[in-house]
């Protein structure tokens, strides 16, 4: 259940690409969850006590607020492969701020599988066109450092008792749409022409690239290491690729079936327990 939320994700561009109007990311990234965020808090029926109220919006910052537009950012200074594959690494620092924040050890094994993934996401998604750009690259690899950050520390507060996951996902949406609002109005401002397919392109990355995907990602943080569990992060990218050629006309090569095996193979390896050394026997 925890996998359609990586794998929702990777609908994203292919959404934003062909519905949304262009140019008005911060404005995609406010709709996609302010709105949703109400609705998650409406439909959970409780408001943060205490110290959530700031962690709802130190978590909406990490999780959302900041690592959307840092996503955007990425997007439109680097291709879109460079951008996935920068994105990619956030299993490998979520390896080591677990073992840093939370009581899990760093696992050589999974920190492997990491980098594996890494290539594999490579192999899929960059081509011959690829460059750098040194802000492309930073604003990429700080949107994996933001929400690396904010996924161990959902895991270290966890969850208020007899608080659902949803409303959890509604607060952090919330928090991360309050901070969103001011720059998306500002900088941004209402796209002109928003017709039905726009409309159709903000209610699925509202309500379904959100409020369902952000309940079952939190929801499934509390119940799983955090480690193996960002290694799902990888099907973003790949289903991203993948709706490209089934949907976009785009063509796949043999070098990407062959990265898209190396991701996958990555993903599930990383969820088992390193295999024990073997003993001598005397």
């Amino acid at each position: 259940m925890t996998a359609l939320a990586p794998a929702t994700w990777g609908t994203t561009y292919l959404v934003t690409t062909h519905l949304l109007p262009p140019g008005h990311p911060l404005f995609a990234a406010l709709l996609r969850t302010l709105p949703a965020g109400l609705l998650a808090v409406a439909i959970g029926r409780q408001l943060p006590t205490g110290a959530w109220w700031w962690r709802s919006l130190v978590l909406g910052a990490l999780n959302m607020g900041a690592f959307f537009p840092l996503l955007f950012v990425a997007a439109q200074r680097l291709p879109g492969g460079v951008a996935a594959t920068l994105g990619a690494v956030q299993p490998i620092v979520i390896a080591f701020l677990a073992a840093a924040l939370l009581p899990e050890r760093l696992s050589g094994w999974r920190v492997l599988w990491g980098v594996v993934g890494v290539a594999g996401i490579g192999m899929v998604v960059l081509g011959p066109a690829a460059r750098l750009d040194l802000l492309g690259v930073a604003a990429g690899l700080g949107g994996a450092v933001s929400m690396a950050t904010g996924v161990v520390l959902t895991k270290r507060w966890g969850r208020p008792q007899g608080v659902l996951a949803v409303t959890l996902a509604g607060w952090q949406l919330t928090g991360g749409g309050v901070l969103l609002l001011l720059p998306a109005l500002v900088l941004d401002g209402v796209p002109p022409g928003i017709d039905a397919e726009a409309v159709a392109g903000y209610l699925w990355l509202g309500l379904v690239g959100a409020l369902l995907s952000y309940s079952l990602w939190f929801a499934g943080i509390a119940r799983l290491p955090v480690t193996p569990t960002a290694l799902l992060g990888l099907l973003s990218p790949l289903v991203a690729a993948l709706l490209g050629a089934l949907v976009a006309g785009e063509s796949l090569t043999a070098l990407q079936l062959a990265g898209f095996a190396v991701a996958l193979t990555a993903m599930v390896c990383g969820q088992l327990p390193a295999p024990r050394r073997g003993r001598n026997t005397p």
